[in-house]
């Protein structure tokens, strides 16, 4: 059974990306978003004027917290064939209450794709009225439905707001 890995924040945390789960590039990398034609760290990089130049992960999360955001997915196990969302099954969720008591800080919500939005309503519905928050389209390869340019402009807004 899959694990996810650990949150990424801090006490200067303002907003929080959430994933739905770590495919299996990343799995075995033990990196958030590590499959080569995902664009997360790209479209990070790229909206805080920064080269993406494949830099090693610390550098990645250094710049990401830098800019007072935080990273965690919404399930912290699951049964999934592959690494596909619509494969995820039997999601057991990640602690957010306690995260977010943790670091009060957090007031937006991010969240990479659909599948990430469903899992983190199904489990903690109660708590998105606390905050605001945006569905983003999904950083995957597999999704090809949204063209990059318009993939791109959208997580822009939503990384510089």
């Amino acid at each position: 059974m899959p694990q996810s890995f650990d949150y990424i924040a801090d006490d200067t945390t303002t907003t929080l990306i959430i994933g739905s789960m770590p495919g299996e590039a990343s799995l075995a990398a033990g990196e958030y978003y590590a499959h080569k034609h995902n664009l997360f760290w790209k479209f990070v990089f790229e909206a805080f004027g920064e080269a993406y130049n494949a830099p090693d992960f610390a550098t990645k999360t250094t710049l990401l917290t830098a800019h007072r955001f935080g990273l965690w997915d919404a399930a912290q196990s699951c049964v999934r064939d592959g690494s596909l969302d619509t494969n995820i099954k039997n999601a057991i969720p990640n602690d957010f209450k306690t995260l977010f008591q943790t670091y009060p800080n957090i007031r937006r919500l991010l969240f990479n794709g659909q599948k990430a939005f469903q899992l983190f309503k199904r489990f903690h519905g109660d708590l998105l009225e606390e905050f605001d928050y945006a569905v983003l389209p999904s950083t995957s390869p597999a999704n090809a439905s949204i063209p990059l340019e318009r993939r791109r402009q959208i997580w822009f807004e939503a990384l510089l707001k």
